[in-house]
């Protein structure tokens, strides 16, 4: 059987207390064994832009109006899908781990798919997964390596691939921006308005840094 895992992450690479730093960088994917849900989207962004929203991009949580956001999630919570969240800490995050956003972007995604892909493997002979592109090239080679060594490292008989792709090219990477978004709200804000629309759905939340004591900055 083959599933089709979606991901994108929220929160970013400045790793200090000033203004408009996050606290964490959370990487979240959403695995399908079908894409029904795309059709109910579409049909939810015709109607939009009927009634005025263009949304020329595609959904994407942080920018739509919460009445868009309401209605997003009311087609999310009619689809079945799997949502899996690994959680990092930025500031008990050893400096020997990020000297650069590439190499600490290859560490998180070694880590979301050390959990997900052992979960995945007693249902799923193939899985296809598709990141929300990012435009540095380092870290797209570092998002490549990490699979590369999950796939000799984890899952050896898996047939695996990997790829890139612009969110608004995909109703399922605008899916998992938009449990990226609830899944941050809850961690960042303790705001679980979103987070409680999706919770069903959620198997796992992995805290990396969980039983660290140290904070770096």
């Amino acid at each position: 059987m083959r599933r089709y895992v979606y991901a994108d992450e929220s929160g970013n690479f400045d790793f200090s207390n000033r203004t408009g730093a996050s606290r964490y960088f959370i990487l979240t994917s959403v695995t399908v064994a079908d894409h029904a849900i795309q059709s109910d989207l579409l049909e939810l962004r015709r109607e939009l832009a009927w009634n005025g929203e263009p949304l020329t991009g595609g959904f994407h949580a942080t920018n739509d109006k919460r009445h868009v956001r309401d209605q997003v999630f009311a087609v999310l919570a009619r689809h079945e899908f799997r949502v899996d969240a690994t959680i990092l800490e930025k500031r008990k995050a050893d400096p020997r781990i990020r000297p650069t956003p590439a190499l600490f972007y290859g560490f998180a995604w070694y880590y979301h798919l050390t959990g997900l892909i052992p979960a995945l493997a007693p249902t799923s002979e193939e899985l296809l997964i598709i990141a929300a592109s990012v435009a540095d090239a380092a870290m797209r080679a570092d998002f490549h390596s990490a699979v590369t060594a999950i796939r000799s490292a984890v899952a050896p008989a898996s047939v695996m691939n990997a790829t890139m792709w612009t969110a608004a090219s995909s109703a399922l990477l605008q899916v998992a921006d938009y449990c990226a978004w609830a899944v941050q709200r809850k961690w960042e804000r303790s705001d679980t308005r979103a987070y409680d629309l999706v919770k069903e759905k959620v198997a796992s939340e992995f805290e990396v840094f969980l039983q660290g004591t140290t904070y770096y900055y």
